[in-house]
């Protein structure tokens, strides 16, 4: 679905240029969920939005290997889920405007749109709040406004950027659940960028890991746990504790220059020495 190769990113400073990403390759699998992870200030945000298309690279390529769409602008395909609901809901609209606005250049009839709102809503347990306003809602009700808003698109890769670092424990862990459940019947491909380890793990098929500023990819883990996933059975497997063990192993380590090379495949130079 996504090939991400050689990818580099850096922004213009008053001196010698800020390298955020170095050197990230992976790929993405056609409904694979993908998560990415990786010490605070490593770039996650920026690479999300190097393959949205929302931010320009400085080399290499990222591409949406089903269309061969070079991603250069925001894809028709994709759909976004950020951070900060406050910020990317619009308060002065009603929650049924909300989740329509992506709508109106892909569906034209207004009564199809409505039908699609009313569905999205459904699907993340926000039935009959189509005419409050985001303000009367919570943290966690508000931010399933903005995934029913990504979902009422139909994207084919849906895209979500620490989509629940803003919530308490409990609402995150039902968020995580919902997402689980919402990409397992829309059949979507996710990529998910997390700062929570047991979150990346719980939630992906692999987990890419980030080294620290400027950003190459150290390894990418198969998450070989059962589904359908639990928040208690799932996180009482002596083998969800090795793989969040591994990868915060990865993430604790000093420093990208000590890494060998990994590419796309998730192959590390040393691994194709051997």
């Amino acid at each position: 679905m996504l090939t991400v190769e050689n990818l580099q990113k850096s922004y213009p400073t008053a001196g010698a240029p800020l390298e955020v990403l170095r050197d990230v390759s992976f790929t993405v699998a056609r409904g694979e969920f993908v998560t990415v992870v990786g010490p605070s200030g490593a770039g996650k945000t920026t690479l999300l939005r190097c393959l949205a298309g929302l931010l320009p690279r400085s080399g290499g390529s990222v591409v949406l290997t089903g269309t061969g769409t070079v991603v250069d602008a925001p894809p028709q395909e994709v759909a976004c889920v950020f951070q900060d609901y406050s910020r990317s809901l619009m308060p002065w609209s009603r929650v049924g405007r909300n989740v329509e606005l992506p709508l109106r250049n892909t569906i034209r009839d207004r009564g199809e749109r409505r039908r699609a709102v009313d569905v999205a809503l459904r699907q993340v347990g926000l039935d009959g709040f189509a005419d409050s306003y985001p303000w009367q809602l919570s943290g966690g009700m508000q931010q399933r406004v903005a995934i029913a808003r990504a979902i009422a698109y139909r994207p084919e890769f849906l895209i979500m950027d620490e989509p629940f670092a803003s919530v308490d424990a409990q609402t995150r862990a039902d968020l995580e659940d919902l997402v689980l459940r919402i990409r397992q019947d829309a059949g979507l491909t996710v990529l998910l960028v997390t700062h929570d380890i047991d979150e990346a793990v719980y939630l992906g098929d692999r987990v890419v890991v980030l080294s620290n500023r400027p950003s190459v990819v150290v390894d990418v883990i198969d998450v070989d746990l059962p589904r359908p996933r639990g928040q208690v059975s799932t996180k009482g497997l002596p083998r969800f504790a090795e793989l969040r063990t591994e990868v915060a192993k990865l993430i604790t380590r000093p420093t990208a220059s000590s890494w060998p090379h990994v590419d796309r495949t998730g192959k590390s130079e040393l691994d194709r020495s051997s």
